[in-house]
């Protein structure tokens, strides 16, 4: 493998599983050395950085809430610590809710938007103290909802919107530091979250298949690479875009002769 992130140390929010946990793998396979963090997963953090070490990479796991900004600067202050610098941020920890338009409350829509817009950028504040004179890259982990929402997935579609737009915004606000800012927007990937709340199976499953060119719905490392593209000097002249990484959603599967 090239290696195109050797040197480099990137903090990965919400890495634990699932898509996270991919993209730690990956930018740690590309020579990274990665912050996994979790907020209450611990156990699956430790598992992750196994693995990363035992394929000869450098991982650390480290606990912190994205939505509570005390937490959110003991995480950069001891990545500072353990490695010296930051390089690339990807900012993944987020939730989602469905509910229909009458089941929406306050609490609904301050659950998604503390941790999915707030603490995105809580988080990304912190982080541009670390950057150094080189600046590095910060990815944003988006959503095919962004753009095409599906019923139920207000609040939640909402939210990847705003990430979207802050991804626009802080790339014209950083690109002076050097400091690249785009979005990875994936469609329905298969992770934990996605089987507990019943979309990896059924209906809705099916639905997305047939409405993509590749015919099936995603796992997690189909979106990691482009994460790991992003973040390396391939992509230094990329800033302020979403990509998104959805199978060819919305052209359908072609149709036999």
């Amino acid at each position: 493998m090239s290696k195109r992130l050797k040197d480099k140390v990137a903090v990965i929010t919400g890495a634990s599983k699932g898509i996270g946990a991919s993209i730690a793998k990956h930018l740690a396979a590309e020579g990274a050395k990665v912050v996994v963090n979790y907020s209450t997963g611990k156990e699956d953090a430790s598992r992750v950085v196994k693995e990363i070490e035992q394929n000869g990479g450098i991982a650390l796991a480290l606990q912190a809430n994205c939505a509570i900004q005390t937490e959110i600067q003991r995480l950069f202050s001891d990545t500072q610590d353990a490695f010296g610098k930051l390089d690339i941020l990807v900012n993944n920890a987020g939730v989602y809710q469905f509910a229909p338009l009458e089941a929406i409350s306050a609490e609904h829509f301050n659950y998604m938007f503390n941790l999915n817009v707030l603490g995105l950028v809580l988080v990304s504040q912190e982080a541009t103290k670390y950057f150094g004179p080189s600046g590095g890259s910060m990815i944003n982990i988006s959503s095919l909802a962004s753009r095409s929402s599906a019923p139920y997935s207000t609040i939640y579609s909402a939210t990847k919107a705003a990430v979207d737009s802050i991804t626009k915004s802080l790339s014209r606000e950083l690109g002076s530091r050097n400091i690249r800012v785009n979005s990875v927007n994936p469609g329905l990937v298969e992770t934990e979250g996605v089987h507990s709340a019943g979309l990896a199976e059924g209906e809705f499953k099916n639905g997305y298949e047939q409405q993509t060119a590749l015919g099936r719905i995603g796992q997690p490392h189909d979106i990691a690479p482009a994460v790991v593209f992003l973040a390396s000097d391939d992509a230094r002249w990329i800033t302020g875009e979403s990509l998104f990484v959805t199978g060819g959603w919305g052209y359908g599967q072609p149709h036999a002769e």
